[in-house]
């Protein structure tokens, strides 16, 4: 008999932690947990969006609005993991609004793309060394989670 076998203490522990984090997300319970997951992919996706976007100097000055909207998001997700009325009202606002700075990104790098010589006629070349096309997406994405993490119920 191995020691998985035997069924310690640690073994246990993991797959009661496993078992109730199954049910909760099955029965919509997975609010604390988005929330927080929305805080930390908020942060991760800014620090991609402002390298990127420092490395084209902030061009323009829309250029700025991933990095300002994502305090919000971050303050509202860990609020959220700790206050059901944090997660409830300041996380979807701030989320909802995080998603459409995404989608507003995806019309600025399309533009991009655009108005690179060629357009969209030569979009072979021109969208891969264009401004990324998906990228903001991400940022809507995000948003997204934190729109739903508003929607579930709490985990007990």
């Amino acid at each position: 008999m191995n020691w998985f076998e035997r069924g310690n203490d640690k073994t246990a522990e993991v797959e009661h932690l496993i078992d109730r984090a199954t049910r909760n997300i099955a029965h919509g319970r997975f609010e604390r947990s988005l929330s927080g997951l929305t805080a930390a992919a908020a942060l991760v996706t800014t620090v991609e969006v402002f390298a990127e976007h420092y490395k084209a100097s902030f061009g323009n000055r829309w250029m700025w609005s991933p990095i300002l909207v994502t305090p919000p998001v971050v303050i509202a997700g860990i609020a959220g993991v700790y206050s059901k009325t944090w997660a409830k009202t300041a996380l979807p606002v701030a989320a909802g609004l995080y998603a459409l700075d995404g989608l507003a990104g995806e019309y600025f790098h399309a533009r991009g793309v655009a108005r690179k010589p060629g357009g969209w006629k030569l979009a072979t070349y021109n969208v891969p060394m264009g401004p990324p096309i998906a990228a903001p997406g991400l940022m809507s994405i995000v948003g997204a989670l934190g729109l739903l993490a508003a929607l579930l119920r709490r985990e007990k």
